[in-house]
């Protein structure tokens, strides 16, 4: 092995840790430290909030997480002799203002009086040498980072004996004219780390690595950015870590959705670079700057490093499917469930939610029932028991005929003479829903419901019945891209996976004879163009009509979605894959008089 004169080695570590699990997150950290140790690094970077997972929420405002956070981040420093090591955590800085005193002033602050900041830690030399902490905490979407943090003061320089690196975190390098700029034009770093948290949907990773080539042009620097990988409730973290050259190239490109280990070799001269004034003023990134001294780098000896190709950008579908995947698994590993449980009607949905599951959890694990009612046709009965042989999972059959009949004779003076009623259709619902969850408490298992984005979005779905379950893994699948991932899997795997009578046939809620769909919404190309509109990218409904949608139609689905805003509030979690997502994207009240456009 060679000394390679004028450069280093720095490692990004692609993980998946699991909120609030220290002891495991800690293991975690602990063995790629060992890895990285083995191939030569000198300087390791994790993502953020890494060794107490993301987003913690309000495990913040107890009383022992946070000094729980620092206990771990001591004992991990001790891995920190002959590696440098940045490990995003919860903490205080020295100096830091009291709670009493962060609450006078309207900052949020930990249960042990100490206001809180989102940190990147550097171990060094067997101890925690420095803090660098965010200084822009996103509010919006799925964040809700001031509730927990105060801003960081200053943006951080360190300097190792000379060679300088700049540390920022997710957000700070989002925002123009923020602190990279200052910290490589003034601060003269050549290498900035990113360390990030940074949520998946769809077509998140291309554009991220944009703003990371981008970001690494404009300051003239290296640019090493780790992102989370894995499934927290709602959210999918994709991974897809970065490192762009001062030219803005790609050089090399985690996994997207797996765990991964990126190393580059770079050189890097013992002296600060010159400042870079063309690309921001002195002050830009609205912060100070701060510039820390530190110990040189550790020495190592190393093999020659042969550099990977970047992996590929999977394409839509595939990316779409991927975080559906890893979604549902992590949701069923991380939570201790030893199987999941689904109902199988024979149709789109819920063959697509069965493919699903058994990617991510085995076949050996899923199981599904088929609860067929006096309306189910042959033909779907007929494929739901053809999918269940394809995935090679446990199909059970439990008609529920007596079961309805029995309920339509005690609500016999109740229920309306002549054609079944919407009550009649919902028992069934309810039943099946009912059955499903009986399963669940004799065997543990997940019910998994099936319902996608555009049924939810109208309330087209049965509250205690359809969307009775554990875990939604299509909530924000629009059912046009139903019908394209049921195309995919079945490419995937060179044959009809998902029966092609399954995704030929009129889609139908099969509560009543001859029912579809489209009996009561429009095609499902009109509706999902209507929700992305109006939910996703908040246009007016003016606006919708001027698109070409027509005036009657986008009136009557814009009010079925904010009248059905009680019914997603009682819905099970499920998986973002949209840049919007009911729940935690949009937070509208249940009880609203308001009407878009006066209606």
């Amino acid at each position: 092995m060679a000394r390679a004169a004028g450069k280093i080695r720095i490692g990004l570590a692609q993980v998946n840790p699991t909120v609030g699990d220290l002891a495991g997150n800690s293991a975690l950290i602990a063995r790629v430290v060992a890895e990285a140790k083995a191939r030569g690094v000198q300087l390791l970077a994790f993502p953020e909030l890494v060794l107490c997972g993301y987003p913690p929420e309000d495990l913040l405002l107890g009383p022992d997480f946070v000094s729980d956070c620092r206990r771990r981040l001591r004992e991990l420093a001790r891995l920190s002799r002959g590696i440098a090591v940045i490990v995003g955590a919860p903490g205080s800085a020295p100096g830091a203002v009291t709670r009493r005193s962060a609450r006078a002033a309207g900052r949020p602050g930990s249960a042990r009086g100490e206001a809180l900041h989102n940190c990147a830690f550097l171990l060094h030399r067997g101890k925690v040498a420095v803090a660098s902490r965010k200084i822009h905490l996103p509010n919006y979407g799925v964040f809700d980072e001031k509730r927990y943090f105060v801003p960081g003061p200053a943006a951080s320089v360190l300097d190792f004996a000379g060679r300088r690196i700049a540390v920022n975190i997710c957000e700070d390098i989002w925002v123009d004219d923020g602190p990279i700029l200052r910290q490589t034009t003034e601060g003269g770093a050549a290498v900035v780390v990113n360390i990030s948290a940074s949520p998946y949907h769809r077509r998140k990773g291309p554009l991220r690595e944009r703003l990371m080539q981008r970001r690494a042009r404009e300051s003239g620097a290296w640019l090493f950015s780790v992102n989370l990988v894995g499934g927290q409730d709602e959210l999918v973290f994709d991974g897809s870590s970065v490192i762009c050259s001062p030219d803005g190239e790609t050089v090399a490109r985690g996994m997207s959705f797996h765990e991964d280990f990126l190393v580059a070799d770079i050189p890097l001269g013992g002296a600060p670079r010159p400042a870079r004034r063309r690309f921001a003023p002195a002050g830009a990134g609205g912060s100070a700057l701060e510039i820390v001294a530190l110990p040189a780098l550790p020495s190592v000896r190393r093999a020659r490093l042969r550099q990977r190709p970047p992996a590929p950008h999977p394409a839509p579908s595939a990316e779409v499917y991927g975080a559906l995947v890893l979604g549902t698994r992590d949701y069923v590993e991380k939570n201790g469930f030893s199987g999941v449980v689904l109902g199988l009607s024979g149709g789109l949905d819920s063959a697509l939610a069965a493919a699903i599951a058994v990617d991510a959890l085995g076949s050996g694990r899923v199981n599904t029932v088929t609860m067929p009612s006096p309306f189910t046709a042959p033909e779907t009965l007929r494929d739901a028991r053809a999918l269940a042989g394809n995935l090679g999972i446990r199909l059970h059959e439990l008609p529920i005929d007596d079961v309805f009949e029995s309920y339509r004779a005690l609500l016999a003076p109740h229920l309306p003479s002549g054609e079944i009623s919407v009550a009649e259709e919902n028992i069934q619902a309810r039943i099946r829903g009912n059955i499903l969850m009986a399963l669940s408490n004799r065997y543990g298992w997940l019910v998994l419901t099936t319902g996608n984005k555009s049924e939810v979005a109208v309330g087209y779905c049965t509250l205690y019945g359809d969307m009775a379950g554990g875990f939604a893994v299509l909530k924000d699948v629009p059912k046009t891209t139903v019908f394209s991932l049921c195309r995919y899997r079945n490419r995937l795997a060179g044959r009809a996976l998902i029966p092609a009578t399954t995704i030929r046939r009129p889609p139908s809620a099969e509560l009543r004879p001859g029912q579809t769909d489209q009996d009561t919404l429009p095609p499902y190309a009109v509706l999902d163009r209507i929700i992305e509109l109006y939910v996703e990218r908040d246009r007016s409904l003016r606006e919708i009509v001027a698109s070409g949608i027509d005036a009657a139609t986008a009136r009557r689905v814009v009010r079925m979605i904010d009248s059905n805003e009680y019914k997603r509030r009682q819905g099970p979690p499920g998986i973002k894959i949209t840049p919007k997502a009911f729940g935690r994207d949009r937070r509208l009240p249940i009880t609203s008089r308001y009407r878009p456009g006066g209606r």
